[in-house]
């Protein structure tokens, strides 16, 4: 006989709270790994990273800027998106052009990034209490002014809105959002 177990509801995070919407970059997810003693790794989304067993050069980026990635960023897991030339979008960047863009823009605001000039936060088109009206208007002013994160590049995929309070990620896409990822072409 099934021992029956007890599953509490989860409390409900109130709506009417902050909210971040950032540009959503098309690059793959990556996070930089920094141990409390100092070791440094990579990770794609689904594994731990190798220079030898790459995603598009993530990982020897990694280890060739383990130092400085290790003091800007501090212990912890660090993700983001390493986009850039030979990666989805491309965002109009040589092929040798890569960039990290970090999600987390309270954890990171007060970091020093200037021994790794092609890291950055994610660009950061609102912030405030939680209005879907600001969600429209930052999907419209993405279509007008492409891309934040690469002035210029007028093909941008869309915004992530984080709702603080939830601790909760949404995507809207530019193209196709209507649609789940495998059927948008």
């Amino acid at each position: 006989m099934e021992t029956l177990e007890f599953q509490a509801w989860p409390k409900i995070a109130r709506l009417n709270r902050d909210m971040i919407i950032t540009e959503k970059i098309d690059g793959t997810n990556a996070a930089v790994l920094v141990t409390d003693d100092g070791q440094v790794g990579a990770q794609s989304r689904s594994r731990l990273i190798t220079p030898e067993q790459d995603n598009h050069g993530f990982a020897r980026w990694v280890y060739a800027n383990a130092e400085a990635l290790a003091k800007a960023l501090g212990p912890g897991r660090h993700f983001g998106e390493w986009w850039g030339g030979g990666i989805q979008r491309g965002y109009g960047l040589a092929k040798d052009d890569k960039r990290f863009s970090l999600f987390n823009l309270s954890r990171y605001a007060e970091c020093d990034f200037s021994e790794l000039p092609n890291v950055a936060l994610v660009p950061k088109i609102y912030s405030g209490p939680f209005d879907s009206n600001a969600v429209v208007n930052a999907r419209i002013l993405l279509e007008i002014n492409g891309s934040y994160a690469a002035p210029g590049y007028t093909k941008p995929e869309g915004i992530v809105v984080f709702h603080v309070a939830a601790n909760q990620l949404f995507k809207v896409t530019l193209e196709n959002d209507e649609q789940p990822k495998g059927l948008a072409s």
